[in-house]
């Protein structure tokens, strides 16, 4: 059974069930700082499990993209080395919540397993808690699953409830015991049962893990019985096939041999069994996949950790011989497998291969020399008898080559060498003392409430009479009233005010009622639809129970929602003039701007922006009208609508028609495209490796922006006395008459120079044969200096030469000594002698050198030491 047909039959059989096939969420979670990528089925959920966010279905069944190569769970090292670690990976999952719980899972377990994918019976052991009656009972007494195949696992870990059959979201919160499904290799496969000393081993292999939500723990280790119990499931799609396909390594399934030959096609390696192959197979998924949601190469955060698997995928790519760019031709034999489940990935083919090969091309420019250098100390190591890497070399692999940590540590590995990371982290550590940590987001998330969700109005209304205060938060903390002067965070019931989602900043505005008012400088999200409005008690005391009246800064609110609107325009306008590759990377909207990043591998011509001012702008005459529905996701998208990277999308969007562009936003727009008044574009330009950024303006931003672009160039026609329409003329025959006075001073120079040059012959005082001068040259610029400079050595023969000129409160100087001379008296010597006594400091060639100084009032006095300073040399 094909891995394809695997997760087919996988979603087909819980959609039977009735649970809502939901599709797969981006690699980049939309709501979860805690993490760096999507590493299991459940995290898209999590919101809906902890009862902070509702769905339409109390069932679902997903196949969801996944990747653990970074942060806390980082599989990346075991890659190749092992038979079932992966960057990426699909997890197969079905849940319930508030559902069924462990009488359906376990059912529906085994119906699938034995009855759907036709796995042997006795081939399955079974493991639960080991308080876990419940769920022992079903499985012996309604399954049949014999005693000795159900095995309890009890408390490992020093501490209650700390035990692999005892899973939990974090230190807090909805946790439970879980039962795992094992499959049994054989006994010709060494290793032992789960629970035994053996389980290490690769014979019983787990291929799928049912988790309970039965309790909430609370801080002090509580648990409490959860009012809606919940079921989470997870079983790795790739560990199933293997199964399935009677093989026992992941990387033997169809889904991975049609990449190895990829691989080895591309690298001319005949040894299909080479694990260079499996590394670079199982990182064209990964770094595929995350380039698809979004992610760019980069030198921080997911793009720091997307070039370390595109470069170990190159590195063992080099290791098979490969010494030019490969890994990108691979994207398109992964579409050819995994296209037809994953559109998104066939849609983003162009654009995922183009920034491998860029990644590729930027990393081979100095591969060769990085691997030189370690190779060479790796064989020094050797020698000595040595097994670890000076942590110093493994930094300036890293600093100078691009060499991630991993990715020398994975060289040694293979030699049976060790790195010393913690002179890494020290030589790191000295480099980086004054950087600030990045992926700093502004949040209310994390402030302790549990009321009811904000009702928001903010699309019709721009006050709300009535708004009750239900909750206040001073410095973090849940306060009963906040006084005058102190800054607070108010909850409300009820508001207008847009919290600062999808790049659009938060409202400002007021809370008042007779009693008191309250200054909103913005406004955050607490909870996915709990509302936080962040200010100042201007007046009187708040307190939680009043009732105010809740009004945004209409002004701003309308230059902001000039801004979004205008947004959906240009990106449209983008796509149009640049190509469909072109997609969103972020965007900031506020009322002074919208700043749109987007991926695009070259700058833009003048040209290409004003094409894209035109388009905008005729969408802006045009004065269509803004509409707005809502739908289902998927119905959104097959109708047209365009989702936006980075943003976490329910089952149900908000589709905004504006002009011709069709996008799912939740922000405030302008009613019709003539609203926004005018778009201009004020600065273009590259903030990352293939991606750019746009700033406009709109409405009276944008007319004050042109207005005072008239006043400059009225300003500039009146200096040059020239008609705005001659300006450009004008502008040139200056630069003419310009460049022509320059030639001419330069002429002038250089005759004076020869003539000073004549003049200063008879100043040179002849000393042990040599003549030596020393003298000033008013006005001199260091083209004379030098010129001067030249032409008295050729006059005088034999000489030693410094000259010097002053401009302002800045001398330079230059030294010159004929070839003779030059055995004795070193032209850069000569110069540092006089610099050194007026502010400075210099160098050059023994027989020409310059220098320069900030204290000409010492000049003289240095200029006359130099006769007793050559003498000293000759």
């Amino acid at each position: 059974m094909k891995a394809a047909d695997i997760r087919e039959k996988f979603l087909k059989f819980f959609e039977s069930k009735g649970h809502t096939i939901v599709r797969s969420s981006s690699l980049v979670p939309g709501n979860d700082p805690t993490l760096l990528f999507v590493n299991s089925g459940m995290v898209q959920f999590k919101d809906v499990f902890l009862g902070t966010e509702s769905r339409p279905y109390s069932r679902a069944t997903t196949s969801q993209r996944s990747v653990r190569a970074g942060g806390k769970h980082n599989d990346l090292e075991n890659v190749g080395y092992t038979a079932r670690h992966h960057t990426f990976f699909e997890m197969l999952g079905n849940f319930s919540f508030g559902d069924y719980f462990k009488r359906d899972a376990i059912h529906y377990c085994w119906e699938l397993l034995t009855k759907v994918y036709g796995l042997p019976a006795d081939k399955l052991t079974v493991t639960v808690y080991q308080e876990d009656d419940e769920a022992f009972a079903i499985w012996e007494n309604e399954i049949g699953v014999p005693k000795d195949r159900i095995i309890r696992i009890g408390d490992n870990k020093g501490a209650r409830y700390a035990s692999d059959n005892f899973w939990t979201m974090g230190d807090t919160g909805p946790c439970g015991p879980c039962s795992e499904v094992f499959y049994d290799h054989g006994p010709e496969i060494w290793g032992g049962p789960p629970g035994s000393p053996e389980e290490d081993g690769d014979r019983f292999i787990e291929i799928w893990n049912l988790v309970f939500m039965q309790f909430n723990r609370d801080v002090q280790g509580n648990m409490t019985k959860l009012p809606k119990q919940s079921v989470d499931t997870g079983m790795g799609l790739e560990r199933l096939a293997a199964v399935l396909q009677h093989v026992h390594s992941n990387y033997e399934i169809d889904l991975f041999q049609t990449l190895i030959k990829a691989a080895a096609r591309e690298t001319d390696t005949p040894d299909l069994t080479n694990n260079s192959l499996k590394v670079i197979a199982d990182h064209i998924r990964a770094c595929s996949f995350l380039i698809v949601d979004g992610v760019i190469p980069g030198n921080e955060g997911r793009g720091y950790v997307l070039r370390r698997i595109v470069r170990r995928a190159i590195r063992h790519g080099y290791k098979l011989g490969r010494k030019g760019a490969f890994f990108h031709k691979l994207v398109a034999d992964l579409v050819e497998e995994m296209g037809a489940a994953y559109p998104e990935l066939k849609d983003a083919q162009t654009r995922v291969t183009d920034v491998l090969r860029q990644e590729e091309e930027r990393f081979f420019e100095t591969i060769e020399h990085g691997m030189s250098m370690l190779e060479t100390e790796l064989a020094t190591l050797d020698a000595k008898g040595s097994k670890q890497l000076d942590g110093e070399l493994a930094f300036k692999l890293h600093d100078t080559f691009g060499f991630p940590l991993d990715l020398t540590a994975d060289v040694c590995r293979e030699r049976g060498i060790t790195v010393d990371e913690a002179a890494f982290d020290e030589a790191m550590a000295r480099q980086r003392e004054q950087a600030r940590s990045a992926g700093k987001f502004k949040s209310a998330q994390g402030l302790d409430y549990a009321g009811t969700k904000t009702t928001f109005h903010g699309y019709e209304n721009e006050i709300f009479d009535d708004a009750k205060v239900v909750a206040l938060y001073v410095d973090g903390a849940p306060v009963k009233e906040a006084q005058v002067g102190q800054q607070a965070v108010v909850v409300l019931d009820h508001t207008p005010f847009y919290a600062e989602s999808g790049g659009q900043a938060g409202d400002q505005g007021v809370l008042a009622n007779a009693a008191v008012r309250f200054a909103v400088a913005d406004t955050l999200k607490v909870q996915s639809d709990v509302v936080g409005h962040h200010g100042t008690i201007e007046q009187g005391t708040l307190k939680v129970g009043d009732v105010v009246k809740a009004e945004i800064d209409t002004v701003r609110r309308l230059r902001t929602a000039r801004n979004h609107s205008a947004t959906h325009l240009m990106h449209k306008a983008l796509r149009e003039v640049l190509g469909s590759h072109v997609q969103q990377k972020g965007s900031l909207v506020d009322p002074d701007k919208t700043r749109f990043d987007f991926a695009h591998n070259a700058p833009m011509t003048d040209e290409q922006i004003r094409r894209v001012e035109e388009i905008v702008n005729t969408e802006v005459l045009a004065n269509a009208p803004g509409i707005v529905r809502v739908m289902a996701y998927d119905e959104a998208v097959k109708g047209g609508a365009m989702a936006l990277f980075g943003e976490k999308y329910g089952d149900e969007v908000r589709v905004l028609d504006l002009g011709f562009s069709r996008e799912l936003c939740g922000g405030t727009h302008v009613h019709r495209t003539g609203d926004i008044g005018l778009f201009k574009i004020v600065m273009e330009g590259g903030v990352a490796a293939g991606i750019r950024r746009v700033e406009a303006i709109t409405g009276d931003n944008a007319v004050r922006f042109v207005q005072e672009l008239d006043a400059r160039i009225n300003a500039a026609s009146a200096v040059l006395k020239a008609q705005p329409s001659e300006l450009t003329q004008r502008i040139t025959q200056v630069q003419e008459h310009v460049k022509a006075l320059e030639k001419e001073l330069g002429a002038l120079k250089s005759k004076l120079a020869s003539n000073q040059g004549d003049e200063l012959v008879s100043q040179a005082v002849e000393i042990g044969g040599v003549f030596v001068l020393a003298a000033q040259l008013p006005g001199a610029d260091s083209k004379t200096l030098r010129e001067t400079v030249d032409k008295l050595k050729d006059k005088l023969k034999n000489a030693a030469i410094v000259l010097a000129a002053v401009d302002g409160n800045k001398v330079s100087l230059i030294a010159g000594v004929t070839a003779e001379a030059s055995k004795k008296v070193k032209a850069g010597d000569l110069v540092n002698f006089v610099a050194q006594q007026v502010g400075g400091k210099g160098g050059g060639r023994p027989d020409m050198a310059q220098a320069g100084g900030t204290e000409p009032e010492n000049l003289a006095s240095a200029l006359a030491g130099v006769n007793d300073w050559v003498k000293g040399k000759l």
